[in-house]
């Protein structure tokens, strides 16, 4: 596995701690590390795996400063539709189900959110089958991205 070397605020600092990039800020386009921030892929879910002693002056973070870390990224969790090609090892193109439940617990993994979507993932394992309100025969899918 590659090691991701990215910063975050001091205050969130911890080995274990996941998070999601969303996006860079526009008030870091001026900053001198603002590169080692957003080298990360936008939606993928990262693990701190260790937090190095380096830190550097940041305006964003509580604290004014962010230490360097070590990431790992994280298999992602979708939701997807049960069928005979649902199968451990194979290739998916991950796509949303542009299901209009807003207020389902299932709506984030359903519609991939804070995911992009098109993208080439192997199926790690398969998971329960859910409940879906609105009828889908759906089951949760461990996936790792190409």
């Amino acid at each position: 596995m590659k090691k991701i070397i990215s910063l975050i605020g001091q205050d969130l600092a911890k080995e274990g701690l996941e998070f999601i990039f969303t996006s860079p800020l526009q008030v870091c386009s001026e900053c001198r590390v603002k590169n080692v921030c957003f080298n990360l892929e936008l939606g993928r879910t990262y693990r701190i795996s260790k937090v190095r002693e380096k830190t550097n002056p940041c305006i964003v973070f509580n604290g004014d400063r962010v230490n360097t870390i070590e990431l790992e990224e994280v298999p992602e969790t979708l939701n997807l539709k049960a069928g005979p090609a649902l199968q451990e090892g194979s290739t998916i193109t991950t796509r949303s189900m542009n299901c209009d439940n807003y207020v389902c617990p299932n709506i984030e993994k359903c519609n991939l959110i804070h995911l992009k979507e098109g993208r080439k993932a192997t199926i790690e394992s398969l998971g329960e089958k859910l409940e879906c309100p609105k009828g889908y025969d759906l089951v949760s899918v461990l996936v790792s991205y190409k």
